[in-house]
C-alpha cells in the first residue's frame, strides 16, 4: 500500500496491484462448453516447472504460464487465444471486486479471532480473563451447538473485498491503483473482476 494525492490535494490510500500482462489461453462458448468464459494465464515460468499436459494446453499461446484462472464473459467471440490483456481493461472511476487469500494467523483465541471481550480480573478468578466462558446450554441440547464461536485456525481463507474504486490504470507498467486494502500479504495472487454491487 501507498498513497497518492487527488487534484484537490487530498490523500488517497491505495494498493498497487500488478495486473498483467494476462494472456487468453482458452475461449469457452455456449455451443461447445455450455457457458461463456475465457481462461487467462499469468506469470511466465520455465518450462520445467510445468508438466506435459500443462505445456500441451498452453502450446497455442506459445508461453509457459504459472497461473490459469477462468472468468465469465457475455460475448466470448470478442476474445481469441493468445490475445494479451493489460491493465487498461480497467479505467479510473470503475468499481472492482478483489478476491484473494487472507493472511494466515495460526491458532487464535476467541478475543483475537471473534472479538470477544475479556472477563473480569477480580473475584478470585485465576488465568481466565481471555477464556471464552461457558459454551454449552442446559439439559437441552446436552451438547455444544454446531458453529459455536471458539478458538481455532484463523485466516488463510478466500476473501472478497467489494466495490473498490480504481484510482489509476497504467498499461505501460501493468499497474492498477485501487483505493483501500486488498486481502493477503505482499506478493500474494489476487483476482480482479468487475464489481457486482455497483
Amino acid at each position: 500500500m501507498t498513497q497518492v494525492f487527488d487534484e484537490t490535494g487530498r490523500v488517497i490510500p491505495v494498493t498497487v496491484i500488478e495486473a498483467g500482462p494476462c494472456f487468453v489461453t482458452q475461449v469457452k462458448a455456449p455451443d461447445s462448453d455450455g457457458y461463456s468464459a475465457i481462461q487467462l494465464g499469468f506469470d511466465d515460468v520455465e518450462p520445467r516447472k510445468l508438466n506435459l499436459p500443462q505445456r500441451g494446453h498452453l502450446k497455442p499461446v506459445d508461453r509457459n504460464l504459472r497461473v490459469l484462472r477462468e472468468f465469465r464473459v457475455t460475448n466470448p467471440s470478442e476474445y481469441e487465444v493468445g490475445q494479451c490483456l493489460k491493465a487498461d481493461v480497467f479505467y479510473p472511476g470503475q468499481r472492482v471486486d478483489v478476491i484473494g487469500r487472507s493472511k494466515g494467523r495460526g491458532f487464535a483465541g476467541v478475543i483475537k479471532r471473534h472479538g470477544f471481550a475479556s472477563q473480569n480480573k477480580t473475584h478470585g478468578q485465576t488465568d481466565r480473563e481471555r477464556a471464552p466462558g461457558a459454551i454449552g446450554a442446559c439439559n437441552y441440547p446436552g451438547r455444544v451447538w454446531k458453529g459455536k464461536k471458539m478458538p481455532g485456525h484463523m485466516g488463510s481463507v478466500r476473501k472478497t473485498v467489494q466495490n473498490l474504486l480504481v484510482i489509476e490504470a497504467d498499461p505501460e507498467r501493468n499497474l492498477l491503483l485501487v483505493r483501500g486494502g486488498v486481502p493477503g500479504a505482499n506478493g500474494e495472487l489476487v483476482l480482479i473482476q468487475e464489481g457486482r454491487k455497483q
